[in-house]
Formats: C-alpha cells, structure tokens, sequence
C-alpha cells in the first residue's frame, strides 16, 4: 500500500527515525552543556518531556483506541502493555539499567566497574523505552493514518529530555564519548527499523487487532514514564515542577489539535 510516491513503510521508518532522533539532540547537548546544567534544570527538562508523552497517551493514542475498538480491548491492551514494559524492565534493572534516564547528580548511574554489564544493559533499556514508540509509528500510517504529526512531534519533544539526563548520567558514570554517541545515534536508527518492520508486519494483521495494538503501546508508554521519566523529573525538584509538567502537556495537546 502505497501514499503518493513513496510506499507506506518507508515513510513509517523515516517518522522513526525523525521522532527517535530527538534522543541524539539531547545527548548533544548534554555533552556540550552538562557542566552547566544541575539536576534542577534537568528535571525540569525532563517534567516537560513527562507532560507531552502524557498528553501524547491520553488525548490521542487511548482516545483512538477506545474510539475503534471500545472498553475491553482498550483496557486490556494498556494493562498488557504496563505489564510487558515493568516486568521486562524489573529484569533490566537487576543487569544495572534501572537509572539509566538519571542526570547522575542525585542520583547516579552505575559504572562499569560498579557493575559489571549495566553499560550493555542500560543500552539494551534505552532501546526498550523506545519500542512502543516504534509500534506507534507504525501504526501511524496504516488504515489511513489515524494518528499524526502532532503525535511524531510529541514523541520528538519528548526524546530531547530523555537523552539529555540519560546521556548526562553516562558522562558522569566515566562512559566515553565514544559509547555515548554509539547508543544515541544507533537507537533512533533501531527505532526507525523498528517502525518499518512494525508497518510492514502489522499491515498483513487483522484489522480489528489495530486499536488493541495500539492500547498495547499506550500502556507501555506510560508505564516508561513513570519508572524511568517520573522519578527524574520530581526527585529534588526545584519549585512549580507541576507547572512545568502542566506546559508540558499544554504543548503537546495543542500540537495534537493542530497538526492532527
């Protein structure tokens, strides 16, 4: 299936890619500004990035859900979803990823002498906290695109923070530049790949499996917030932390309205 000259799951992976690259943005910044950010100020970061997957979750992807398929297959789709993201997670943290989106000012993440296979680990976590996001994408362009730009903006906002505290964490950690950047430019690539298989995979499925899929990534999404944003974002905070999450998703809200 095709949408003007380009096939559909080409143009799934290039949204990806560009949402995922959020991820990148922020991982420069905290490599060229980490020592004049304090933890207040990624946290306040990271409180707007919270806001706009809040809205990202709530306004469109349950609405589209429960709109196409109704109470049962929503409510079980985003239970399966928080579900599949905390256990799997719970794992990755026993292996050292469980602070792997702090900025390492109050609290740090492990070193890989502190413990032996987090680097791999909170790599391979980092790559988890965005697979719903791929599976959103994917979704995105099927069935005549319920979900859009608003929703790849709102992914790309709330990316930058991400990799700013993530990427300042490693840094002080003792990570090298060279892993670093090694994991913020291969994750959006892995999340563009992602969205062009899960377009090209879930093409071939039925229908009526869509919105269930689509409750699935909503619930994975808000639980990655709250194991892995949350705690950043309100761990020491400076004043007006709420307000801030609030712009948040103010932001993300009028982006979804607007760009549809």
């Amino acid at each position: 299936m095709q949408r003007g000259s380009m096939p559909i799951f080409i143009q799934a992976g290039l949204w990806g890619l560009l949402s995922a690259s959020g991820l990148l943005i922020g991982a420069i910044l905290a490599s060229s500004l980490a020592r004049h950010l304090g933890h207040r100020t990624v946290a306040a970061v990271m409180g707007f990035g919270g806001g706009v997957l809040i809205a990202v979750v709530s306004v469109e992807l349950m609405t589209e859900a429960y709109r196409l398929s109704g109470l049962l297959p929503t409510v079980g789709g985003v239970l399966s979803g928080g579900a599949a993201f905390s256990l799997i997670n719970w794992r990755l943290a026993a292996a050292g990823a469980k602070n792997r989106k702090r900025c390492g000012e109050c609290v740090h993440q492990p070193s890989e002498a502190e413990h032996k296979g987090s680097g791999a680990a909170i790599a391979v976590g980092a790559l988890m906290d965005g697979v719903p996001e791929a599976l959103v994408i994917g979704l995105s362009l099927l069935g005549g695109g319920q979900i859009g730009l608003g929703v790849v903006a709102g992914f790309f906002l709330a990316n930058v923070p991400q990799g700013l505290s993530s990427a300042s964490g490693m840094k002080l950690a003792g990570r090298s530049r060279r892993y670093i950047f090694t994991v913020w430019i291969g994750i959006p690539v892995v999340i563009g790949l992602a969205a062009l298989l899960g377009s090209l995979l879930l093409g071939a499925a039925p229908a009526a499996l869509m919105p269930a899929i689509l409750a699935f990534a909503a619930g994975a999404v808000l639980a990655m917030l709250a194991e892995t944003m949350i705690p950043e974002a309100f761990e020491n905070a400076q004043p007006f932390i709420g307000l801030i999450t609030v712009v948040g998703f103010l932001a993300a809200f009028l982006l979804i309205q607007h760009a549809g």
